[in-house]
């Protein structure tokens, strides 16, 4: 069986760079609370806590006088209160992830009402919700999106939706209000690199006869991906861990294709490689 890897996978810039700035500060200067998990990987989350990151999910629980904002970003009340209260702070907010909080509170400020093509419950669009300065709604169904949000209306992305989900979604809602408004703003605030991975699964998928996804089920680009992946019809396995993978998932197979999150690191990508070659595949 040959194992083949996806042309891109892995660790983007934006949540390479967080840890990095996280683990640069540990080795300078010592312990450090990060609100929330810096990335959404069960792994790297584990690896800071043993260098002294330690999670918290509130700026009031913060006791080591420093805190990291994760790269999913975080509210201007936020910054407020780490200021407020004289902290360090360790800002990791992806750019891909700021130039969408600030094209929020540009429309806010500009008088649109902000409509996000985003998962509410989300870290990063809790916190471009929070720029809008309550002048914000998120959804990914265009049918929840009420007739009455004014008439400018400005449109942004959760950065980890596709590119093609994000404007049928435009589309949809100015088909639906399209009477009821006056001016209507448009912005793409996806990542590239996330659409990269998924291009990257599809031309995969024409080479392989099944496709494993590594990375932690709590990240929404992981999960995304998962989802591209089993689009093509290949049998598709979502895993967070090596020891996840079973022999019987492979038996009769000949080519399998292997990619992984933007929040999953190298290392693990590793291992299920190794575990894949001990089942009988090759790398």
């Amino acid at each position: 069986m040959k194992v083949e890897l996806a042309a891109v996978y892995g660790f983007c810039p934006g949540v390479r760079r967080a840890v990095e700035m996280v683990e640069e500060y540990l080795r300078k200067n010592g312990p450090l609370a990060t609100l929330g998990a810096i990335v959404h990987n069960a792994q790297v989350v584990e690896e800071l806590s043993k260098k002294g990151a330690r999670v918290v999910e509130r700026v009031s629980e913060v006791g080591e006088g420093a805190v990291a904002v994760t790269a999913h970003g975080a509210g201007p009340e936020v910054f407020e209160e780490i200021a407020r209260r004289g902290l360090k702070l360790v800002d990791t907010t992806c750019p891909i992830v700021r130039r969408a909080q600030e094209a929020a509170r540009k429309f806010a400020e500009e008088g649109f009402f902000v409509l996000i093509y985003g998962e509410e419950s989300h870290p990063e669009v809790r916190g471009l919700l929070s720029w809008t300065r309550g002048r914000g709604r998120a959804t990914l169904n265009p049918a929840d999106v009420p007739s009455d949000l004014g008439d400018r209306l400005a449109l942004i992305s959760q950065t980890t939706k596709g590119r093609e989900e994000f404007w049928w979604f435009v589309r949809a809602v100015v088909e639906r209000l399209g009477p009821n408004l006056r001016e209507v703003r448009a912005l793409d605030t996806t990542c590239p690199e996330t659409g990269r991975r998924y291009q990257a699964v599809l031309a995969l998928a024409q080479r392989v006869e099944a496709l494993v996804v590594v990375g932690s089920r709590n990240s929404a680009n992981t999960r995304k991906l998962a989802e591209v992946a089993r689009s093509t019809g290949r049998p598709t396995f979502h895993i967070e861990r090596a020891e996840e993978l079973d022999h019987e998932w492979f038996r009769g197979l000949t080519r399998v294709g292997v990619t992984a999150g933007a929040s999953t690191p190298d290392a693990l990508v590793a291992e299920v490689i190794h575990r894949l070659q001990g089942l009988g595949g090759e790398g």
